[in-house]
């Protein structure tokens, strides 16, 4: 298929950069990736992923709670934190992929 339109978008610098380093590994050109996007779009009759809010349990659900409540939270972490009841954040999420692969 001749490829002969142009498509002009604004879209945030870190967002392209971060894509364009994915897709850098991938060995995919920022071009063809976006081709197979809008080839999904036509296949599915959409947009290709859901499209849906974020299902949060309402204990962190930020937008389920009070203002008290938010503070609340806040206050008991930074109460951890003056304790050193704290983790390295890599570890925590090292310690999270292997229980969870």
């Amino acid at each position: 298929m001749e490829k002969s339109a142009t498509l002009n978008l604004r879209v945030n610098p870190a967002l392209k950069q971060d894509a364009e380093s994915v897709l850098g590994r991938l060995g995919i050109p920022m071009s063809t990736a976006v081709d197979m996007f809008l080839n999904q779009i036509v296949l599915v009759g959409g947009i290709p992923f859901p499209v849906t809010l974020p299902n949060a349990p309402e204990s962190i659900d930020a937008s389920k709670m009070s203002e008290e409540q938010i503070h609340a939270k806040i206050q008991r972490g930074y109460e951890s934190y003056k304790a050193g009841r704290t983790q390295n954040a890599a570890q925590a999420f090292e310690k999270f992929r292997e229980s969870h692969s």
